[in-house]
């Protein structure tokens, strides 16, 4: 198979899937192809695109790639989508995942004693909508659980990995940007995430 047909079953499969692609799940998809020749290709196609002022983007999120639109064009795609509704993260919930963000892992105890505040319902929701999950356990009495951020959290705010999180101070002003330009949300695969079990008195 030729370069040029392909960069476009790559393109294919980049544009077929609502989550980032994997590499591994494109070269089982081209035979095993050799994984610097499809870096190669996917660099090729982002150039392709970015040179020929494409309102399609390829980007690397969470480990994968993704076909995402332009961001120059939001202002047009809100208006376009200025029905849909969001959903949107509360000042708490961005203000938590911060924290998690940038500390983890933790036990509940210590987000509560940064936050000051309990936490319970945030933490249910911020696991509910994936975002985070129980790494492990922390090894003091009582062995509590502690928290991370997920894939779905890098996908959410479009990063590589952690390294690329900005200042702790500018976090809730990204994650409230992103919210505001957020059409569709991508889900993570359910089995990636353990969900605490229910206390009982």
């Amino acid at each position: 198979m030729s370069d040029n047909n392909t960069k476009s079953v790559i393109e294919a499969l980049l544009f077929a899937s609502e989550k980032p692609v994997m590499l591994e799940q494109i070269k089982k998809a081209l035979d095993n192809l050799d994984s610097e020749e499809i870096k190669r290709l996917i660099a090729e196609l982002k150039s392709d695109y970015e040179n020929s002022g494409r309102g399609m983007r390829i980007v690397e999120v969470a480990g994968g790639y993704q076909m995402t639109t332009f961001p120059g064009f939001a202002t047009f795609l809100r208006k376009m989508y200025r029905e849909r509704q969001a959903d949107r993260l509360s000042r708490p919930a961005l203000e938590t995942l911060a924290i998690i963000a940038y500390k983890q892992p933790l036990t509940r105890t210590e987000i509560e004693s940064l936050r000051n505040v309990n936490v319970d319902g945030v933490m249910k929701s911020l696991t509910d909508k994936f975002l985070i999950r129980i790494t492990g356990r922390k090894k003091v009495a009582g062995r509590p659980f502690v928290y991370g951020t997920t894939r779905q959290f890098l996908e959410h705010f479009g990063l590589k990995s952690l390294d690329e999180l900005p200042k702790m101070e500018n976090f809730t002003e990204l994650a409230q940007q992103k919210e505001q330009e957020q059409i569709e949300t991508i889900s993570e695969e359910k089995t990636e995430v353990v969900n605490e079990p229910q206390q009982t008195a």
